[in-house]
């Protein structure tokens, strides 16, 4: 099997046997959905699908196992899945298959698969002697992962967390040459949307005034809304997100229409790439209370 990174816990991903295959996974598909990974170690769409299912795999927290079959060493596995082609990838549950796929999909779209059987990502388990885990490092992160696009270059997924990975140090550059990369299927991900509206804040922030100058601007002319929005977007840029969305909703208090819809646009934008879900909410009603 695969090694996982080290960061990829594999307590809930397994190499499935012919023997041990009753009990292992269909029966253990009576409780929790087991994914069913056919692959072989020469097989390259293998290689780009695999760390994908084990990552998500670990980020469910088991609300599915996987299992992975490699087809040489199980070849009646194989047949009695009538396995043609690999990468193929079948969910159990109940005992019985449910779906299934075969070729690489894209995360999202695994993401969408699992969903639509009712397989959510499961909160993390906490044990009460267990120190928490170390932050994770920005920039080991950046290194893991352009060692990682190295060994895979075709990999667009990998490309795809590298270009998020830059973002949180301050790369935005190179972080933009990747998402113009990215095939269709990802220029939609949510993830490349959210990236793409930080990478806007940060191009709005690098051309704008000195942050005091726009403060200044907007304290002598509460009505010159484009300083309000470069203040928001160096505010935001800055980690101020609170700062950045009260300029917004500022602006949409004293013209919602203002440049096509701009300060809507600038609080959306704002929601995608905040994690404090509770500031969100508060300006969400906000917004929603100027809007309706």
């Amino acid at each position: 099997m695969p090694v996982l990174p080290d960061a990829l816990p594999a307590r809930h991903v397994f190499d499935a046997t012919t023997a041990g295959f009753e009990a292992e996974v269909l029966q253990k598909s009576m409780q929790t959905p087991v994914l069913v990974d056919f692959w072989a170690p020469w097989c390259e769409p293998c290689k780009q699908l695999g760390p994908v299912l084990e990552k998500l795999a670990a980020e469910y927290h088991g609300s599915f196992d996987l299992a992975k079959v490699e087809v040489d060493q199980e070849p009646q596995l194989a047949e009695a899945f009538q396995v043609r082609s690999i990468p193929t990838v079948f969910l159990v549950k109940g005992g019985q298959i449910a779906d299934g796929f075969p070729g690489v999909l894209p995360e999202g779209q695994i993401r969408e698969f699992l969903k639509q059987h009712g397989v959510e990502p499961a909160e993390a388990p906490v044990a009460a002697d267990e120190a928490a885990p170390a932050p994770v490092d920005p920039q080991a992160e950046v290194s893991r992962l352009r060692a990682a696009v190295a060994d895979s270059p075709d990999n667009a997924e990998l490309r795809l967390d590298l270009a998020l990975a830059l973002l949180k140090t301050d790369q935005a550059e190179e972080a933009a040459g990747l998402l113009e990369g990215l095939p269709a299927n990802l220029a939609t991900d949510d993830r490349t949307v959210d990236a793409r509206a930080r990478l806007a804040f940060i191009a709005l922030a690098n051309a704008a005034p000195a942050l005091e100058e726009l403060q200044r601007s907007v304290a002598e002319n509460p009505d010159d809304l484009r300083a309000r929005h470069l203040l928001g977007a160096r505010h935001i840029v800055a980690g101020n997100p609170e700062a950045a969305m009260e300029q917004f909703i500022e602006m949409l208090a004293r013209d919602r229409n203002f440049d096509g819809g701009l300060p809507r646009t600038a609080l959306i934008d704002a929601f995608r790439i905040t994690d404090d879900t509770a500031l969100v909410g508060r300006y969400r009603r906000r917004m929603s209370s100027l809007l309706f």
